[in-house]
């Protein structure tokens, strides 16, 4: 592989310092590193704001490690950026002299707004859905508020509050008590107070958290089971189970980490705080922030509208699928799902997973025929796929894994990304689109019917149509069966 191709962006934050490495691959980048190292600069400073030498020391031995990786990266696709503890920090030219010496390459303090800036950008070239977002991300020393349309934000906000300054203000006696969560609630809704007003004005369809405490919650709701949707309840739930632990030293949260243990309780008050300040519903998590916000503006690329569209048309091409068979499955699954969409409540986001499902479902033939579902259940939980959720890509997986013969209801039911039943129907309707769609022909393809009462499905097909057709009949009967299998009736029949 040519150096040249290659494109690192490292982030010198206030807890942790991060390098990615990527390279352009059809207009969306490729990761192949990331390297993280917890540094806790920020629980380095002092009173009178003058960094330790200890914190020092902690984050130079960190930059040799990423200074190997660098050499075989040109020096102008190499961008370095420090953030909140730098900025603040009194001292910082002799941190910055020796860490630029190691690195070889200048490191930039940037402003708080230009890190609100990047980050929004970072989660503009990464993250699905609606176009006007709300994204939030709590750092090591300070927390960025940003709205935006599309690739342009509209508001940027840096609040000097993060979980590890935090940390040390109020957790300090690593207290896990009401009273200590209550003033970190307290102080962060004070910093929020001012700018609550100019971003609840800007407005948003979709909050995403682009943090370690997000991702924190995200590992937590996975590992109990929960749906991906980070709501108040949900975090007063985990407040109150904090609680219950009384000491950081021992905070016992199922899916959550040794390594995010430290800073979390602290993290989990100020996000509790933004929740309560800006009225927010729900928030997922981000797909990218800082970094790849670096990486896209080294690389000039323009935003997508459909990032998720993207990311699918990208698979089609490295996996050589049949893009118009792909689409002749989707057009008959989307006619079904919107004749099915009031009675089986199936919104516009069901609808748009259940097209991704359809638009890739033949990438397990990329490895063989036998066993094709079970591959592509395979590459895509382990794919990085821009624009979905990990719970997306597990719902897709799952589909992907169920699209005929045996069905493992257990895997539908383990996938947090929709309520069970919705993921099941979703099934359903694939299952019927590839069967439909066999001949990958246009123009054999039927006008169906369907009606469905509650889990009751009939499908029905034109006249004469079973008996012309009596492979798809044959393989609609044993879908009947299939179905019946696992408590899902289902009866195929003409029209009279």
């Amino acid at each position: 592989m040519l150096s040249s191709s290659l494109y690192a962006a490292i982030d010198l934050g206030s807890n942790s310092f991060h390098m990615l490495v990527v390279r352009e691959v059809a207009g969306s980048i490729q990761t192949l590193a990331r390297i993280k190292r917890k540094v806790r600069l920020a629980a380095g400073l002092g009173k009178d704001n003058r960094l330790s030498h200890e914190a020092m020391q902690r984050g130079w031995q960190c930059l040799k490690l990423f200074s190997e990786r660098l050499q075989d990266i040109p020096r102008d696709q190499v961008r370095v950026v420090a953030t909140a503890t730098l900025r603040l920090a009194t001292n910082t030219d002799e941190f910055l002299e020796t860490a630029q010496a190691i690195l070889g390459c200048p490191i930039q303090v940037i402003s708080g707004e230009e890190e609100a800036r990047l980050i929004y950008h970072g989660v503009a070239h990464t993250t699905g859905g609606p176009d006007q977002r709300l994204v939030v991300d709590i750092g090591g020393g300070s927390t960025e508020l940003v709205t935006g349309t599309g690739a342009q934000s509209t508001a940027l906000f840096s609040l000097s509050m993060g979980c590890v300054t935090w940390l040390e203000r109020y957790f300090g006696d690593r207290n896990l008590g009401k009273a200590n969560f209550d003033q970190a609630e307290e102080a962060a809704l004070a910093m929020i107070a001012p700018v609550a007003d100019a971003l609840i004005e800007k407005g948003w369809q979709i909050c995403v958290g682009a943090s370690g405490t997000v991702q924190a919650l995200q590992e937590i709701m996975v590992a109990q089971g929960m749906d991906e949707r980070i709501t108040l309840p949900k975090l007063q739930q985990l407040k109150h189970r904090a609680i219950q632990c009384g000491k950081l030293e021992e905070l016992e949260i199922e899916g959550l980490t040794l390594e995010r243990a430290l800073v979390f309780p602290s993290g989990l008050s100020i996000l509790i705080a933004i929740f309560k300040a800006l009225n927010i519903d729900t928030m997922t998590l981000a797909g990218g922030a800082l970094r790849e916000g670096l990486v896209y503006g080294m690389l000039h690329l323009p935003i997508e509208q459909d990032i998720r569209h993207r990311t699918l048309r990208n698979l089609q091409r490295r996996y050589l699928l049949d893009s118009e068979q792909a689409a002749r499955v989707a057009q008959l699954a989307e006619s079904f799902a919107l004749q099915l969409a009031q009675a089986w409540q199936l919104d516009a986001l069901a609808r748009e997973l259940l097209n991704s499902a359809c638009l890739i479902h033949e990438i397990g033939l990329s490895v063989d025929f036998r066993q094709a579902p079970h591959h592509a259940a395979y590459l895509i939980r382990h794919l990085d796929l821009p624009g979905f959720t990990p719970a997306q890509k597990k719902l897709l997986a799952t589909l992907l894994q169920n699209q005929n013969n045996t069905l493992d209801l257990t895997l539908l039911d383990q996938q947090n990304a929709l309520p069970p039943r919705q993921a099941q129907r979703l099934c359903r309707l694939l299952r019927l689109a590839i069967i439909f769609a066999s001949r990958r022909r246009d123009d054999t393809l039927p006008a169906v019917r369907l009606h469905a009462e509650e889990d009751v499905l009939s499908v029905q097909v034109p006249h004469g149509w079973l008996e012309q057709h009596p492979l798809r009949a044959e393989e609609l009967e044993h879908e009947s069966h299939w179905q019946s299998y696992v408590h899902w009736p289902l009866t195929v029949e003409e029209m009279t």
